[in-house]
C-alpha cells in the first residue's frame, strides 16, 4: 500500500512538472537569443525589443552586424509578410506596413488559432495537431507554441502562444536557408 501512494504521489508530481509551459513576453528591452541555421552555416543572433504604441523594433545584432528593424502597429496587428532580412542592408530598417520580423501579425494568430491555418507571404500554414516531439525548450522548459507546417512546401514554424507578440520560436526546413531556432529570454 506504501508502494501504490508512493507511486500516486510521484506520478502526481511529474504530471505537475512537466505540464507547466514557459510562454516568452515581450516588454521593453527583453533579449531574444537565437541560434540560426543559415545556408549551412551557424550564427548566433540577439534581437533586443523597443516597444512603443507605434512601433516595434528589435535591435539586431549578429556576427560583425548592428541593425535596428523596425515594424508599424499596422503590421503588427494585420501583417502578412514575413521579413527574413538580416540587419545587413542599413543601420535601421523601417519594414513595409504589411511586414513583420521574427513573429506573425496577431490577426494571423488569430485565424490560426479559429481556423487552424493562416497565410503568411502567400503561403497557407497549417497547424499540425500531432504530438509535437520537435518543440523549443529553455532551462528545460518547454515553450508553449503553435507548430504549423506550410502547405506547399516542407517549412515548419513553432508560435508562441501569445495573441499580443506571436514570436516565431523555431523555423525548419525554410527554403531560404534560414532555419532560427530561440534559446534564450532575458527580461
Amino acid at each position: 500500500m506504501k508502494n501504490i501512494l508512493l507511486m500516486i504521489i510521484f506520478c502526481t508530481v511529474y504530471q505537475k512538472g512537466t505540464a507547466q509551459n514557459y510562454i516568452p513576453i515581450l516588454k521593453n528591452n527583453t533579449q531574444l537569443h537565437y541560434v540560426c541555421k543559415l545556408h549551412g552555416q551557424t550564427r548566433t543572433l540577439q534581437l533586443t525589443t523597443e516597444t512603443s504604441k507605434e512601433e516595434l523594433a528589435f535591435k539586431l545584432e549578429t556576427k560583425g552586424v548592428k541593425s535596428k528593424i523596425v515594424m508599424l502597429s499596422e503590421a503588427i496587428k494585420n501583417g502578412n509578410a514575413l521579413s527574413f532580412n538580416q540587419g545587413e542592408y542599413a543601420p535601421v530598417l523601417n519594414l513595409k506596413p504589411n511586414e513583420t520580423f521574427f513573429m506573425i501579425s496577431q490577426s494571423a494568430y488569430q485565424n490560426l488559432v479559429k481556423n487552424n491555418s493562416f497565410v503568411y507571404n502567400n503561403t497557407t500554414y497549417i497547424l499540425d495537431k500531432n504530438e509535437d516531439k520537435n518543440g523549443v525548450s529553455i532551462d528545460g522548459k518547454l515553450i508553449d507554441a503553435l507548430h504549423v507546417k506550410a502547405k506547399i512546401d516542407e517549412t515548419e514554424m513553432w508560435i508562441v502562444k501569445n495573441p499580443e507578440f506571436p514570436l516565431i520560436c523555431k523555423i525548419i526546413k525554410n527554403p531560404l536557408g534560414i532555419n532560427p531556432t530561440l534559446v534564450k529570454v532575458v527580461d
